[in-house]
C-alpha cells in the first residue's frame, strides 16, 4: 500500500549522531510542506515514535544502537507489514550495495537510500522526502553505480553505452530530464534520446503501473528484465 500524500508531510528522524540528527531535523523543518514530528537515536525509540505518530516518512540512519549493524534496514522491513503506508529513507555513509538491495527487497515503492553527504544539500533531501512520500523510489547516484557494478548485471549492462549508464544513474535519483541534461552538460533532446535507447535495450515497455525510469535500475537487482 503506497503512502497517501496530503499537503503536509510528517517525518520521524532516527539517527544516533546528535549532530547529524539535528542537521537532518532542521533541514526538513525549513519547508512549509514538511514537519518533523519526532526524533530518535536508536531502533526501539524510532519504532515507538512511528507507531505513535504514523508519519508519512521515516528518515533513518542505516546503523544505530543497539547493535549498530543494520537497524535502519530492519526498521524498513518491519514497516512493510506493521505500517505499510510509511515511506522510508535510509541514510548511510557507506556505498554498500547489500544495504540498498536489502532495503528494496520486497518492493521499491516508498523507499530511498541516500549517502549522508546529501544531508548538506537541503533541497535534494527535501525533494527525496517528497518523492518517497508519494510512493516513489530514490537512490543515491553512487549507490546506483555500486548496484550496477555487480557481476550478475554484466550481461544486461553490456547493452548500454558508457553515456547511457551515466544517464541511467541520474534517472534513479528521480531527476527530471532537464535536470539530468544540466548535470551531464547535455541537451534535453540528447537526454531523451538516451532514455529511449535505455528503455529499448532493457526491454522496458510502457506500463502505467511502473515507473520505467526506476525499473531500469531496479531490474538489475533481479539479474535482468522481468
Amino acid at each position: 500500500m503506497l503512502p497517501k500524500v496530503s499537503d503536509q508531510i510528517s517525518i520521524v528522524v532516527a539517527e544516533d549522531c546528535l549532530l547529524v540528527r539535528d542537521s537532518v531535523a532542521r533541514a526538513l523543518s525549513t519547508s512549509p510542506d514538511t514537519t518533523v514530528v519526532g526524533v530518535a537515536e536508536d531502533y526501539d525509540s524510532a519504532a515507538d515514535l512511528v507507531a505513535a505518530h504514523q508519519p508519512t516518512v521515516l528518515v533513518t540512519d542505516v546503523r544505530m544502537p543497539p547493535t549498530s549493524t543494520d537497524e535502519g534496514i530492519r526498521l524498513a522491513n518491519w514497516l512493510r507489514t506493521a505500517h505499510p503506508d510509511v515511506g522510508v529513507i535510509v541514510l548511510s555513509q557507506y556505498v554498500d550495495h547489500t544495504y540498498a538491495s536489502a532495503l528494496l527487497d520486497g518492493g521499491s515503492a516508498g523507499r530511498g537510500y541516500l549517502l549522508k553527504e546529501r544531508v548538506a544539500h537541503f533541497d535534494e533531501l527535501g525533494e527525496a522526502v517528497r518523492q518517497v512520500a508519494s510512493g516513489g523510489t530514490v537512490l543515491d547516484p553512487l549507490v546506483v553505480e555500486a548496484l550496477l557494478a555487480q557481476p550478475r548485471q554484466a550481461a544486461a549492462l553490456s547493452r548500454l553505452t558508457a553515456r547511457e549508464r551515466e544517464v541511467l544513474g541520474e534517472l534513479a535519483t528521480g531527476f527530471s530530464n532537464r535536470t539530468v541534461a544540466r548535470r551531464l552538460v547535455l541537451s534535453q533532446r540528447a537526454v531523451e534520446k538516451h532514455i529511449n535507447s535505455i528503455f529499448a535495450k532493457l526491454e522496458l515497455t510502457v506500463d502505467d503501473s511502473v515507473d520505467r525510469r526506476v525499473k531500469a535500475v531496479l531490474m538489475f537487482l533481479d539479474g535482468g528484465p522481468s
